[in-house]
């Protein structure tokens, strides 16, 4: 078989299995701790609830094993309920900052200026949206911004006859 006759690969995507797995509180991540990164944002979180001391915590937790010391998170404080200003997670003091990116995005910082932008899922987004969302999000190609996908992603209210 000649080299042409190979189709190109498809983008990978996530199992439908973990599709169906995906539940409030989910990290969902694309990690490229590459300069050749590619597509706007590096993963997806589905947080619980709007309290950020609760939620925080396992994010960073599971993050830090993947990149490392986690020192900064970026999120938009009238998105949580309250926004203190560090938090003590496995040992370690994670600074919070109050950065206008809007409640759809938390941005990480690991170590002086390594960036990794998440996509922030609504608590109260239904499994089916916020399980399309995710899986957009950490597509390699995805060039679509946070609030278009959530937009995207969410069903039309039904209306009555």
């Amino acid at each position: 078989m000649a080299d042409s006759d190979i189709s190109p690969t498809p983008p990978l995507l996530l199992p439908n299995a973990i599709h169906q797995a995906v539940k409030p509180g989910t990290a969902l991540l694309r990690l490229e701790t590459t300069q050749s990164r590619e597509g706007l944002l590096d993963g997806a979180w589905w947080p619980r609830t709007r309290d950020i001391e609760t939620e925080l915590p396992a994010l960073i937790s599971v993050l830090t094993g993947h990149l490392g010391p986690i020192t900064r998170v970026g999120v938009d404080a009238s998105a949580w309920n309250s926004l203190p200003t560090r938090l003590v997670i496995d040992d370690q003091i994670v600074h919070l900052d109050s950065d206008p990116v809007g409640d759809d995005t938390v941005l990480i910082t690991r170590g002086d200026n390594d960036h990794f932008a998440l996509l922030v899922v609504p608590p109260d987004t239904a499994a089916n949206a916020a399980r399309e969302a995710m899986a957009r999000a950490v597509r390699a190609d995805n060039i679509t911004q946070a609030a278009q996908i959530l937009i995207a992603t969410t069903p039309e209210p039904e209306t009555s006859p």
